[in-house]
């Protein structure tokens, strides 16, 4: 490895240290799937990967040995996702936790994360996840009459039996998963169907509810680099789905809808089910609301700290922004760690309050929001202001709902400490 980059972070002190968190991609976006709101597939051709992209052994261990190396806490964590990582076959991941074992420091917690589709999971790989304790996330939208609408195979059929299938593994083999479901213009109307069949049915560990948002030309232009011109403004029917001139594609969930979801499900879960199931949407408002920070990046005040590596070492700024106008650089040509936290990472980091509207700056939800990811906010304010947040009027409704249970919730949690 003598020819690999050197680190050239200067050292910390005052118990400061070095922590970020990088998504890795061995497979590009290669997937076994077809699902059509995937925002990562149209990556073969933007990015022109070739057809069966994977990432080199030389690579993975230069991979592994810069994230190690440039993190100085007592923790790192490794997330594997896609495309489909297992596509990588199972030899890759125990490759995987042997150059781990190689690299980490003394006194150093490593952790893995795998986000996958479940349909190549079987009981060698189950196996494997328990033994090393992987943190699985399985991607599923709801009953099989939900799930099967967006989520099918490149021969154009369901996956939901598949699915159910690897959840059955997953609650065999005792691995800690999360449920990772994309509330599209579709489930997003049938909340409390979607939720007890997570919580009843799937059983994980954690639920994740992810809306499911792109612009409509987002596989070719990438975020920030909108025509604004061009681009709705708040309320109107162009930044609504299903209309002719809608600014974002025909799956999108409406902002509407997506508060309408959060606060049907806020109402069941606080009411039934607070302190035994895991919505980390809920889990972290609550942390915000109460002083203890967002546990989420997209509600935070800055962003910047979870990158996402392709299979040939390039880096980018955030998993949503695999985009040429966002490559930070390659890890062969220069460490990781120095990538990170570069001068483009860090404008990256603080344009995310740096460039909110008036209207999200005066707003009254503004520390619980922070103007949501970047990548959604593609509208206009009703005063022209460009960069708010697709979904503005559907978080503003979910923040004023669970502001009502403040005092109730500041309650509970004093009698839990």
């Amino acid at each position: 490895m003598s020819n690999e980059p050197e680190l050239k972070l200067p050292k910390l002190t005052n118990g400061d240290f070095y922590r970020f968190h990088t998504m890795v991609k061995p497979s590009g976006s290669q997937c076994n799937l077809d699902c059509a709101y995937c925002f990562y597939l149209h990556k073969e051709d933007l990015l022109q990967q070739p057809q069966a992209p994977r990432m080199s052994d030389s690579l993975l261990e230069t991979h592994i040995r810069q994230y190690i190396e440039a993190q100085s806490g007592d923790e790192v964590i490794f997330t594997w996702q896609g495309g489909e990582p297992t596509l990588m076959g199972l030899e890759f991941f125990q490759r995987v936790v042997e150059l781990q074992g190689k690299y980490q420091k003394p006194g150093q917690r490593i952790e893995n994360d795998l986000q996958t589709n479940g349909i190549l999971l079987n009981g060698e790989w189950c196996a494997f996840l328990a033994k090393h304790n992987f943190l699985v996330g399985l991607s599923i939208d709801g009953p099989a009459e939900l799930h099967d609408l967006y989520r099918y195979s490149k021969g154009n059929k369901p996956s939901f039996d598949r699915v159910m299938a690897a959840v059955a593994l997953l609650h065999q083999h005792k691995i800690v998963f999360s449920a990772l479901c994309v509330v599209n213009r579709s489930n997003a109307r049938k909340p409390i169907d979607v939720y007890r069949f997570l919580r009843d049915q799937v059983r994980p560990h954690i639920i994740q509810f992810i809306p499911g948002v792109e612009p409509g030309d987002f596989r070719s232009v990438a975020p920030g680099y909108w025509d604004w011109d061009k681009l709705p403004t708040l309320g109107s029917l162009a930044a609504k789905p299903g209309n002719p001139d809608s600014v974002v594609a025909d799956w999108s969930v409406s902002p509407d809808d997506w508060g309408y979801f959060l606060n049907r499900v806020w109402d069941e879960w606080y009411k039934r089910d607070y302190g035994k199931v895991f919505v980390d949407q809920f889990e972290n408002v609550i942390s915000q609301m109460f002083g203890r920070g967002p546990q989420k990046c997209v509600t935070g005040r800055i962003c910047g700290k979870a990158l996402a590596i392709e299979f040939n070492g390039d880096l980018y700024c955030c998993d949503h922004f695999v985009y040429p106008e966002y490559k930070l650089g390659n890890i062969r040509e220069v460490h990781q760690g120095d990538l990170v936290f570069s001068e483009q990472q860090k404008q990256f980091a603080f344009a995310k309050s740096d460039t909110l509207p008036q209207y999200c700056r005066s707003c009254a939800y503004l520390e619980l929001c922070w103007g949501e990811c970047p990548k959604n906010r593609f509208i206009k304010t009703l005063d022209g202001e460009k960069g708010l947040n697709y979904l503005c009027s559907g978080l503003k409704s979910f923040y004023a709902r669970v502001s009502i249970d403040r005092a109730e919730l500041a309650r509970r949690l004093a009698m839990a400490y």
